[in-house]
């Protein structure tokens, strides 16, 4: 009987190790998919303001699948609805432009619900077919839902300088 007492400790420890080295295990696994998720926010959001903030003259019809690629919701059917209206205004203004994130952020993100929002510091290069080149810096920020396609923008706000 008196062996039983140590074997008791013994199995108790190693029972106890292996819980506690399970518990770290999973909080390390819900911590690391989560910094997976908003590195992927955040390059797809970073690739899809930039999307929306270019156009090649030469190839609205690119441009404008483009932005219906990288929208989804509201934005989406806006971008679907005014298509028409906003290839002759490119065509008539023969300005291209290609924007670059320079900074972004994830502000928030629910992994649950599949919402985000970002925010995006861009320089705009303005390129017309007559006249000289100009640069355009703006900030924005954008709204994500997680769709079917993966991340997409459902919203984006000009945010004015001055602001935040």
């Amino acid at each position: 009987m008196r062996r039983v007492g140590p074997v008791l400790v013994v199995v108790a420890a190693v029972f106890l190790g292996f819980a506690a080295w399970s518990f770290w295990q999973s909080g390390s696994a819900e911590g690391a998919d989560l910094a997976k998720d908003r590195d992927l926010v955040l390059k797809t959001g970073k690739e899809q303001v930039a999307a929306l903030n270019s156009m090649d003259v030469k190839n609205v019809d690119d441009g404008l699948r483009r932005w219906l690629n990288a929208s989804t919701g509201a934005l989406h059917d806006q971008y679907k609805r005014e298509s028409a209206v906003s290839r002759q205004k490119i065509l008539g203004e023969g300005t291209s432009a290609a924007a670059t994130v320079v900074d972004a952020a994830v502000t928030t993100l629910d992994r649950r619900a599949g919402n985000a929002q970002i925010i995006a510091s861009l320089e705009i290069s303005l390129t017309p077919e007559r006249g000289a080149a100009s640069v355009q810096r703006k900030r924005y920020e954008a709204g994500l839902t997680r769709t079917s396609g993966g991340w997409k923008i459902k919203s984006l706000t000009v945010i004015p300088v001055g602001a935040r």
